[in-house]
């Protein structure tokens, strides 16, 4: 059985996850926390809870969802677990970072990324996810589904009620749509969906009520 802890973070009110179960190996999913003290509440639960993490997984490389991974690596040693066709996007952080009046310097350099666009299983304690590609919000957009626990972590690529926004470089709407349509309305209707931004949902909502799809 998984426990999942979500925490809002930075202006944006993005949603960054902390998924563990019996074995106390975790993984954090999308550490765009901006402010010291947002990573402090986030390490603070990873210790009361004793819990070894493993993955630092990005669904995408948007600056709202990687501000975070710079704090990550200093203290745990993780690198950014992504896709490198992200790469763009990435190494603009800064400069967007500035475009939306935030101020770059309140966060540590991030780390360097590794490519697991092309890996099917990501291990963590008795669990793993399985890597979905789903581009469209971006390039490189991933998606990781526990099919033993029926939980998705969707990014920015389906929301509750919505989907990303693709107007932003690199995005394509039909790749949105396809990778929805292919990747995870394919899923169990049970499967219960964790959002980038916003409330979580589940497939069956989304496919019977989403106005987007």
């Amino acid at each position: 059985m998984c426990e999942i802890k979500t925490f809002h973070v930075n202006p944006l009110m993005e949603n960054c996850y902390i998924i563990s179960d019996d074995s106390h190996e975790a993984c954090i999913i999308d550490p765009g926390c901006m402010f010291e003290t947002e990573w402090t509440a986030i390490k603070r639960y990873i210790n009361d809870k004793g819990l070894k993490l493993v993955h630092m997984l990005c669904t995408h490389l948007h600056f709202d969802h990687i501000m975070g991974c710079g704090f990550v690596h200093r203290d745990y040693q993780l690198d950014i677990e992504g896709s490198m066709d992200d790469l763009a996007q990435y190494q603009h952080l800064r400069t967007y970072m500035n475009s939306f009046g935030l101020d770059p310097s309140s966060i540590p350099a991030p780390p360097p990324v590794h490519d697991i666009s092309h890996k099917s299983d990501i291990l963590f304690g008795n669990h793993s996810f399985t890597v979905l590609r789903t581009p469209g919000h971006t390039p490189g957009g991933l998606c990781f589904y526990c099919p033993d626990e029926g939980i998705l972590f969707s990014g920015d690529t389906l929301f509750q009620g919505s989907v990303g926004r693709t107007d932003l470089p690199g995005g394509n709407t039909e790749d949105l749509f396809n990778s929805i349509r292919d990747q995870l309305f394919t899923l169990p209707d049970t499967t219960q969906v964790f959002t980038g931004h916003g409330p979580s949902t589940t497939i069956e909502y989304e496919r019977r009520y989403n106005p987007y799809i």
